[in-house]
C-alpha cells in the first residue's frame, strides 16, 4: 500500500541515528497483510512489535509518528508500538522482509499472513473478520498452517496467565474454519492449562 511506505519513508527521513541501524521494524495487522498483498483496506494505525532492543527506539519513534504528532495528522496514520506478549502467537512467530523496500535506517519486516490471521483470533472483530477473509479469498490463507501455527500458540500460552483465554481463541479458529474456510471444525486438544477447572 502506497499510504503505508510513504509513512514509513517520513520516518526514515525523520530519524537521527543512534548508532545501531538498520533497525528492524516488525509491522503486524493488517498493515503486515496491505505490505504483502494487493490488499487494502483503510487504517488508522500501522502497528510495530515492541522490540526487545534499546527502549529508546520505541520512545523516537512515538515522538516521530505516534498519534498526536504532525507526521499522523499529514498522514492520517500513526506509529502504535505493541508488546509481544499480548498477541496470541507462537513463540518464534514468523515475519518476512517487504519485497522492494529499502529505507537508510530501517529494515522493515512484515508479519506472515497466517500468523497475523492468527493473532487477529484474539480480538476477532469485524475488521478482524474482514481482513481474515479477504485473506482466504486471495488463496492466502492455508488451513493446515493454521492450525498448527494456533497449536503451537497455544502450547506458548499455556505455560503462563495467559493459558485461560486460549479456549475462546480456539471457538474463533472455529467460527473460521465454519464461516471463511468451510471446512470443519478441527478436532484440537488444548493443554491442560488452558481448560476450565
Amino acid at each position: 500500500m502506497a499510504l503505508i511506505r510513504e509513512f514509513l519513508t517520513a520516518i526514515d527521513e525523520r530519524w537521527s541515528p543512534l548508532g545501531s541501524e538498520p533497525i528492524s521494524l516488525q509491522i503486524i495487522g493488517s498493515t503486515a497483510l496491505m505490505l504483502q498483498t494487493d490488499y487494502n483496506r483503510g487504517t488508522k494505525d500501522s502497528d510495530v512489535l515492541e522490540s526487545s532492543a534499546d527502549p529508546t527506539i520505541k520512545d523516537r519513534l512515538i515522538a516521530i509518528a505516534g498519534k498526536e504528532t504532525e507526521l499522523a495528522r499529514q498522514s492520517r496514520v500513526y506509529i502504535d508500538v505493541v508488546n509481544r506478549a499480548i498477541l496470541f502467537l507462537p513463540q518464534q512467530p514468523v515475519f518476512h522482509p517487504v519485497p522492494n523496500f529499502v529505507l537508510r535506517n530501517f529494515r522493515v519486516e512484515a508479519l506472515d499472513v497466517v500468523d497475523v490471521v492468527l493473532s487477529k483470533l484474539k480480538r476477532y472483530k469485524p475488521d478482524d473478520i474482514n481482513d481474515i477473509s479477504a485473506m482466504a479469498d486471495k488463496g492466502l490463507l492455508d488451513h493446515g498452517t493454521l492450525v498448527a501455527r494456533f497449536k503451537a500458540a497455544a502450547d506458548w500460552f499455556s505455560l503462563d496467565a495467559r493459558a485461560p483465554d486460549v479456549p475462546r481463541y480456539l471457538e474463533n479458529l472455529r467460527s473460521v474454519e465454519r464461516n471463511i474456510l468451510d471446512v470443519p471444525p478441527s478436532e484440537i486438544e488444548l493443554p491442560p492449562e488452558c481448560m476450565p477447572e
